[in-house]
């Protein structure tokens, strides 16, 4: 049998039909060439030209970071006549103190399961481009800087999914699932729409999977945990000034067992964005823009219009390597590869760039829901400068921003309790 769910909590909370489940993960961390408010501008977005400035003569070098993230998931579960079960559940992750996405609540959905006909699921819930690729893959070889980045939609705001029961196909077990999303209907114009398409095939020690994410009118941008809603959130106001955009993504992954010690896991991403041109929504010196995407500021398309974006396509992988020393200590390495891009833009905006993340760690289950790990961790640009188009920010997933130094490494201990 496949299994498709997160790792099972180790003592959930319940009472009757409802459950409490749920994480909290505190980590400190250690970086060189660390450089904390480097940017002049620390509220822009990557692609603004205003993000671009660093803040002169500000040093950088040795840099501690730390985190607490905790996410609860409320949930509720009744058996219907038929074999049919009906459950809702409700999630939000918090980090220092915060929303992890402002906005977005992780998951608010209901379910509907039958062992025969498969599973029908509406609402709020994540995508399988960004679920996937972070477990069982990236987080399992400390390489989220592969899951969390790309042309994929992580949370899914109004969606709709069915997902297959296990079918027996050229000797293993297939599951087919298909997801639409329509984002924020308050968009007539921009109307957001977001198609997902999810294979998985096992057959002993071997897993792949294959994933189709097709989405439009979304926030353009190369953060693979973000919600998928409008162009922008105020749609009454933009709609009517905006032409649209669109991006998305395939995916390969698979993992292979070898005997009881070993697991090789892989994936394979292909990255495309349509760009989106750059468009101040508002006047005057607090003016209000879009979210642009690969822009070439100062410049005009074809028809004289200004700060046009431009198309790209880039390609990343993630290699990893699992050890288990024995039941309770796991000893891992794993890379990311961000690719460079292609592109129509005569401007530079990271398209020329490339990215390596490395990590070499081991994990030990305490007992009771609690994990410890730690890790090493190092970075390598290809050149000094702005960060591949793939990466959220210029110094997205180890702090080492590609302006200030094409290469870092660090440490980091991490605490997780799964209940």
């Amino acid at each position: 049998m496949l299994g498709l769910g997160a790792a099972g909590a180790a003592q959930a909370f319940e009472y009757g039909p409802f459950s409490l489940t749920g994480f909290i993960k505190g980590s400190v961390g250690y970086v060189s060439n660390g450089c904390e408010g480097c940017q002049r501008d620390a509220t822009a977005g990557r692609h603004f030209v205003w993000a671009d400035d660093l803040v002169f003569g500000k040093r950088y070098g040795s840099l501690t970071t730390d985190s607490l993230q905790i996410q609860p998931t409320l949930g509720v579960k009744f058996d219907l006549p038929k074999g049919f079960t009906v459950s809702g559940a409700y999630s939000q992750r918090w980090r220092d103190g915060e929303p992890d996405l402002p906005g977005v609540v992780y998951e608010r959905s209901v379910t509907l399961k039958h062992e025969y006909y498969g599973t029908f699921q509406a609402g709020n819930f994540l995508s399988r481009a960004w679920n996937r690729p972070d477990f069982p893959y990236a987080s399992d070889v400390g390489q989220t800087a592969f899951s969390d980045s790309g042309a994929a939609y992580g949370i899914l705001t109004k969606a709709v999914r069915y997902t297959s029961r296990e079918l027996f196909v050229a000797d293993g077990n297939l599951v087919l699932e298909f997801t639409y999303d329509q984002g924020d209907t308050k968009f007539k114009r921009n109307k957001p729409q977001l198609f997902e398409f999810w294979a998985l095939w096992g057959r002993g020690p071997l897993l792949v999977e294959a994933i189709v994410q097709s989405a439009k009118n979304g926030a353009p941008g190369a953060f693979a945990k973000a919600g998928f809603t409008g162009l922008t959130p105020f749609p009454e106001r933009d709609d009517v000034q905006l032409n649209g955009s669109s991006q998305g993504v395939f995916l390969l992954l698979g993992k292979y067992q070898i005997g009881t010690a070993y697991e090789v896991s892989g994936g394979l991403r292909f990255n495309r964005w349509s760009g989106s041109y750059a468009v101040p929504l508002t006047t005057g010196a607090l003016a209000q823009w879009n979210n642009p995407f690969n822009v070439d500021w100062g410049g005009t398309d074809a028809k004289g219009v200004p700060n046009p974006g431009y198309a790209a396509r880039s390609t990343d992988f993630m290699l990893g390597l699992r050890k288990y020393v024995n039941p309770k200590v796991v000893a891992y390495t794993g890379l990311t590869y961000l690719g460079k891009a292609q592109t129509d833009n005569p401007s530079e905006r990271g398209q020329s760039n490339s990215a390596l993340f490395a990590t070499l760690g081991a994990s030990y289950a305490v007992g009771g829901g609690l994990k410890l790990s730690a890790s090493l961790n190092a970075v390598s640009y290809a050149r000094r400068g702005f960060a591949p188009l793939s990466m959220p920010a210029h110094d997205a997933f180890s702090n080492v921003d590609s302006r200030v130094a094409n290469r870092g490494y660090g440490a980091s201990i991490e605490a997780n309790y799964q209940f």
